[in-house]
Order: C-alpha cells, then sequence, then structure tokens
C-alpha cells in the first residue's frame, strides 16, 4: 500500500482530476491536509510521496527525493501567494507581518524579498482572516484559494474587456482603508527573471515511488492540462468566483519542473539554505 499525500488547494487540482481513477487498480491510501501537514507527514513516514513545499524540500535534501517531472510554479503572477497591506512596501520596515501558519516556502518566500529590499520586519504567525488581521497588523500573508478570492474580492471584478493580469493590485476593505496586494511570484521574478517553485512531488530517499504510479500520475497530468477550462468551471463554481479567473490562474502554472523551474528552484535554495544539501531527483 502506498500512502499518498495530497495538497487540495485549487492549483493541484488539474494534476488530481483524474488521478483517483487512473490508480483504481493500485494499492494506494490517500491522506488530505494543508502543506504544513503534509510535510510533516513525509517525513515522519506517514506518507510515502507527496506534494510538497519546496522549501520543504530544500531543508531536507539530506533526505528526501523529488520526482524529475513534476511541480506547482510559476512564471510571473500567482494570485494566490499575496502580502495583503496597508502601508507601501518600503514602510514595512520595523514592523510586524503576519504570516500564514499553512506554508513555511511562502513565508520564506516574503523573507527573502524583504531582505532583498533591505526591509527589516518581523514576522508573526497567525491564522488568515484578512480583515481581522489588518485591524492588528499593517501587512498579513496569505497563500492558497484563500487569498485568491481575497485578491479577487478587493481588485474585482473583471469585465469582458479587462484583462486579470491588469486589474489594478489596490482595494478597500469593509471599514473603508485601503489595501495594497504585493503578489510574491510576481516580486520573485522582478528580482531574478526566474519561475518560483512553489511544490513538488517528493519522497523519502529510502522510499522510491512505484514507476507505475508515477505512470499514473503523468497521465492524470496530461488530461488536467488539456482540459483546464472544464476542470476551472468546477474549482470556479466551488470558490464563487467566475470562471475565467479561475482558469487563467490555472493556466498560470507550470506543472513539469522544466530547467528554468529548476534553476529557480537552485537559487532560492541558494539564498535560504546556501549551505544545504544539493537536491536530487529520480531518475524516471
Amino acid at each position: 500500500m502506498t500512502r499518498l499525500g495530497i495538497i487540495g488547494y485549487t492549483n493541484v487540482a488539474p494534476l488530481l482530476h483524474t488521478l483517483e481513477s487512473e490508480l483504481s487498480e493500485q494499492p494506494v491510501q490517500w491522506v488530505r491536509g494543508v502543506p504544513t501537514q503534509i510535510n510533516t507527514a513525509l517525513l515522519s513516514g506517514e506518507v510515502d510521496i507527496a506534494n510538497i513545499s519546496a522549501f520543504e524540500l530544500i531543508q531536507n535534501a539530506d533526505a528526501l527525493t523529488a520526482l524529475p517531472d513534476f511541480s506547482i510554479s510559476v512564471l510571473g503572477a500567482v494570485y494566490s501567494v499575496s502580502l495583503f497591506h496597508t502601508v507601501p512596501w518600503a514602510e514595512l520596515d520595523g514592523q510586524t507581518i503576519a504570516v500564514t501558519t499553512h506554508s513555511a516556502t511562502s513565508v520564506k518566500l516574503l523573507e527573502t524579498l524583504l531582505r532583498l529590499d533591505g526591509i527589516n520586519a518581523k514576522l508573526e504567525r497567525a491564522e488568515p482572516n484578512l480583515e481581522h488581521l489588518l485591524e492588528k497588523y499593517p501587512a498579513a500573508l496569505l497563500i492558497g484559494d484563500g487569498a485568491l478570492s481575497e485578491w479577487y474580492r478587493l481588485c474585482g471584478p473583471i469585465s469582458e474587456t479587462t484583462q486579470m493580469f491588469r486589474l489594478p493590485n489596490l482595494g478597500r476593505l469593509s471599514s473603508g482603508r485601503q489595501v495594497q496586494v504585493t503578489d510574491l511570484s510576481t516580486s520573485w521574478y522582478e528580482h531574478t527573471g526566474m519561475p518560483f517553485v512553489f511544490a513538488v512531488w517528493a519522497t523519502r530517499k529510502d522510499n522510491p515511488p512505484p514507476l507505475e504510479l508515477v505512470l499514473s500520475m503523468r497521465r492524470a497530468r496530461r488530461y488536467g492540462v488539456g482540459h483546464l477550462s472544464e476542470i476551472a468551471a468546477l474549482e470556479a463554481k466551488r470558490l464563487g468566483l467566475p470562471e475565467r479567473i479561475v482558469q487563467h490562474y490555472l493556466w498560470n502554472f507550470r506543472y513539469h519542473l522544466e530547467l528554468p523551474d529548476k534553476a529557480g528552484l537552485a537559487k532560492f535554495s541558494s539564498l535560504v539554505a546556501p549551505n544545504g544539501s544539493p537536491l536530487q531527483y529520480w531518475d524516471f
């Protein structure tokens, strides 16, 4: 029995849409959770293979090996990993920022971007309720479906004549306070010119994945990438967002961990763990 750890955000939907049917005749157990939960489960041996945060791979490179061709990566805007702030980015120096408890990678990315811009801010873990957080903090980091929904609530709506990437990254809270949204993947691209890898599929080094499982995952990805509009419609209904928003969101992702993605991952690794072990990939 292979225990499969799953992070069920919308951005993973194209990889998962038909995976259960692909694996119906294989001995697989599904384990679901947020990134921090699945990261812990893989390292502890509670799951055998999982889509984990990129930073988890980096800081445990001596124990984990990634699949060579699976990622959740973006070149440019990601829309679902954002800092919502009521003061300008540069004025966050010396301030305390609320950050998600669900993803170490996004927190490390924020730390890195602040450091690259010479901003010294304190990061404090908090539960992701944006309106409440911004009553107490000048900025809050949100990730995943909640961040995508908050971004659209503040910066939308979109019309037939408005392109998603041209929506202003400005909005107002219910209190009337203006809030700016900084997309962390866009900021990473502006600093490096590289994609940012948010997640990979990995196993422990002493537990290689079954080849048939990897082949099934590739077949599921092929279907998902080829049917983005169908999957976007389902996810949009679940999230209460326009289909065009979710379809644009999904087609921004890079799911294959190609050379530019590996270069971006290596760059991030050099910034957050300059003395860490080199990243390794299975040869499938």
